[in-house]
């Protein structure tokens, strides 16, 4: 396979299936090849609940407006992308004749932005979007999938104390799940176009891992690729957010089974319950009988006991971090901010149109 689209662009990527997979520590190393472009992510899937509120895309008012917002989502990112600024004009008659979606907006803006840095290859770290892979495959037929894999137990835990996700192990296994679940369908699907990696094997040996997947997208492995303490962009976002504190160095074999100190039993057996088949499949030991599925009343009480642990999350994070506290509020008022907006204005349509024709 080509690592040029056959619109002479570069070659889109995405990685899947799941956040806290080590997806930061992999896109800053591949970033090291000035043909391999990755940014900090859009997430345009915190945008996509908003979608239903534009209307009809084939109105050129509605889509207008839908450039004009995802736009304003990048500009609202906590992490900016260097020496780009969209104009959503440009934007808007440049997909002219396109399909109409806001991942295809999203993705011309990635496009634009690897075509600045002159890279063949460009992948979007937006993980959660493996439930779009098949729109994303009808607007790009050539996109290749990076799927990292991650021991459940692990993954959940980092996922428990991240601000991104739910604040409970029960539910945050549910996502896991759901999430594999649609990485395998992809997979089945379309077997040519995803790599599977394990992050645990990108633990022990970095280089055997980063060759496989260079090789997948058609780029060169580069041997600087393994001294992450020489990345710029590894050392600044290391100190924008805690989430973030550990890609400045080297990877620790040993946290890979720091879940033992951060799950207890309980939480293990609900996670190895749910995630066995997969589990077995990519050779993590379970360390529990796997007999604790979960019910109705688990995921009940476990939404009420994240709201509670979600709002003291932010509450220590405006504390003891206050400028990833506001940076991430930012974006979360613009989105609200959207979402108000859209629900207003037919409101207000609805009520010009009455007085007009009164």
């Amino acid at each position: 396979m080509s690592t040029i689209s056959d619109t002479g662009r570069p070659l889109p990527v995405l990685m899947i299936p799941l956040r806290r997979c080590g997806s930061h520590a992999l896109r800053l190393r591949l970033n090291f090849n000035p043909d391999f472009y990755s940014p900090y992510p859009l997430h345009i899937v915190d945008f996509m609940p908003l979608l239903p509120l534009y209307g009809d895309l084939s109105d050129d008012r509605n889509y207008f407006q839908l450039v004009v917002d995802v736009v304003g989502l990048q500009a609202a990112s906590m992490v900016k992308w260097p020496d780009m600024v969209f104009d959503p004009v440009e934007i808007f008659e440049a997909l002219a004749g396109q399909p109409r979606s806001a991942h295809r907006i999203a993705w011309e803006l990635l496009l634009r932005a690897g075509e600045r840095h002159q890279a063949r290859v460009v992948m979007d770290k937006s993980l959660d979007n493996v439930h779009y892979a098949e729109e994303l495959l009808s607007l790009f037929p050539g996109m290749r999938f990076l799927n990292v894999v991650r021991d459940p137990r692990a993954q959940v835990a980092s996922i428990n104390r991240a601000i991104i996700h739910d604040f409970d192990t029960v539910l945050n296994a549910q996502t896991w799940l759901v999430a594999y679940q649609a990485a395998d369908k992809l997979l089945a699907a379309h077997p040519d176009r995803v790599l599977t990696i394990r992050y645990e094997d990108f633990l022990t040996d970095q280089q055997m891992a980063l060759r496989q997947i260079c090789d997948f997208f058609g780029i060169a492995f580069m041997p600087q690729m393994l001294d992450i303490r020489s990345s710029t962009e590894a050392a600044q976002i290391a100190q924008r957010s805690a989430l973030w504190s550990s890609n400045h160095f080297p990877p620790i074999i040993a946290h890979a089974d720091k879940f033992k100190q951060q799950l207890s039993m309980r939480e293990i057996e609900i996670i190895e319950t749910a995630c066995r088949p997969y589990m077995e499949r990519y050779g993590y030991t379970l360390l529990t009988e796997a007999g604790l599925p979960l019910t109705d009343e688990m995921v009940a009480g476990a939404e009420a006991c994240s709201r509670q642990a979600r709002q003291q999350a932010w509450d220590e994070l405006k504390i003891h971090n206050y400028r990833d506290y506001m940076l991430r509020q930012c974006r979360a008022d613009y989105l609200a901010g959207l979402r108000q907006r859209l629900l207003r204005e037919p409101l207000q349509e609805r009520q010009r149109h009455s007085e007009m024709t009164d």
